[in-house]
């Protein structure tokens, strides 16, 4: 036998006893399955799970309790006006005018309307979108409204070192000639400046209260005492407290009279 017996075409041969050469059985090839996959849950399932449920549980407590808070807060007889007039349709309406001549050609920011539940709140954001600074002026036109929310005005108004007066922006962007009455003259009084239009008027009257027999009476000298406070802090004369009391009407100030009270405190001048 040569040295190529037991070889043909490369693939080994053995030798049978009894017949030809046989090439020899090859071991079956095994394929290995595929690992299984593993889920991101592999593992911890079950923290997986819970902290799933928790983030649920926490989202409906946030979302109960802000309903909750809704709820309550519109249970109380006057919160539908204070939303309404906060983000549904502002009694109060602003009007940005520069150069507008007063005060030295300062800004103004005209502001006229009702004195509603949400007004306080609605005239500092005013301000802000207009980029109202100290000197500048708040020209204001209202019939009156809410006492206390035209006091709030007020305060803000001081806050921030602006000036007020009274009075009208045309469709041309003109001044014309206004008035402020009721609460809206505390709006006024909260002026660093206060400054009188020729042909403006300012009016004042006694407040009402809605309370009942000694309670009324009660009320009636607790809103007298925080108001004489109020225009005392403005640099006003306590006379404007006096006129108030005279009429349940409105009772017009003459532009002297509104001047020796100090509730003007710039010569009026012609628009």
């Amino acid at each position: 036998m040569t040295s190529d017996e037991g070889q043909h075409e490369g693939r080994p041969f053995r030798q049978s006893p009894t017949g030809p050469r046989i090439a020899p059985k090859r071991p079956a090839t095994v394929t290995a399955a595929p690992p299984p996959v593993q889920r991101v849950t592999d593992g911890y399932p079950a923290a997986f799970r819970w902290r799933r449920l928790a983030s649920v549980i926490f989202f409906a407590v946030i979302v109960l309790s802000a309903g909750i808070r809704a709820y309550r807060d519109l249970s109380r007889p006057d919160a539908w006006s204070f939303w309404k007039d906060q983000y549904i349709s502002p009694s109060l309406s602003s009007t940005r005018v520069a150069n507008a001549g007063i005060g030295g050609d300062r800004t103004v920011l005209a502001v006229s309307g009702r004195i509603g539940p949400a007004a306080a709140g609605w005239l500092r954001d005013r301000i802000n979108e207009a980029g109202l600074k100290a000197g500048d002026v708040v020209l204001l036109s209202s019939p009156g409204g809410s006492l206390d929310q035209g006091v709030l005005m007020g305060e803000i108004i001081r806050a921030h070192g602006l000036a007020t007066a009274v009075g009208a922006v045309d469709n041309g962007g003109r001044i014309r000639p206004g008035f402020c009455a009721s609460a809206c003259v505390f709006a006024f009084a909260g002026g660093q400046t206060r400054y009188g239009l020729d042909g403006s008027a300012l009016g004042v009257h006694r407040f009402t209260s809605e309370a009942q027999g000694d309670d009324a009476v009660a009320d009636t000298q607790r809103v007298t005492g925080a108001i004489l406070g109020y225009v005392t802090r403005m640099g006003i004369s306590s006379q404007v407290i006096e006129a108030m009391s005279q009429t349940r009407d409105i009772r017009w100030l003459d532009p002297r009279e509104a001047e020796a009270m100090k509730l003007v405190t710039a010569p009026l001048k012609p628009l």
